[in-house]
């Protein structure tokens, strides 16, 4: 009995397309395109980070999440990436007056936020680094 013959030229071909249309697809799918969710740890909150988290629920939450663990809009602000000593408090009010290029993550630039106010600003702060503190995000120096 004669074994039939395998054509390997035709199976490497499919097999370099296949891992060409991976290679493309790869960057613009999957996990990119998925949002970034972390589980976060609610603490009793400060009188001030209770009006951040009231501040932060009407503006922010559409896109960072419920208690600011992420969505697929926006990137989780409960993450180490936004320890204090890589993003001082000074980065939230920047990004909420001038908006904030991508940089991180993948989701695009964030828009300025002109409807929220210097002392709404300074309370969202507060409520996310105690949700960090809480989730054991501490400051640590920022190395390149």
């Amino acid at each position: 009995m004669k074994k039939p013959k395998v054509n390997i030229a035709k199976y490497a071909v499919l097999t370099i397309l296949a891992t060409g249309l991976g290679l493309l697809i790869w960057p613009t799918g999957g996990s990119r395109n998925a949002g970034v969710t972390v589980a976060v740890i609610v603490p009793n909150l400060s009188p001030l980070a209770t009006e951040g988290k009231k501040a932060f629920d009407s503006v922010c939450k559409a896109c960072h999440g419920a208690n600011a663990a992420g969505t697929n809009k926006g990137p989780p602000l409960v993450h180490d990436i936004y320890n204090p000593g890589h993003h001082a408090d000074e980065a939230f009010f920047m990004a909420a007056r001038l908006g904030s290029r991508q940089h991180h993550w993948p989701y695009g630039d964030m828009p300025p936020q002109p409807s929220v106010s210097q002392d709404q600003v300074t309370a969202i702060v507060r409520y996310v680094r105690e949700l960090q503190q809480a989730n054991g995000i501490e400051t640590r120096p920022h190395e390149m």
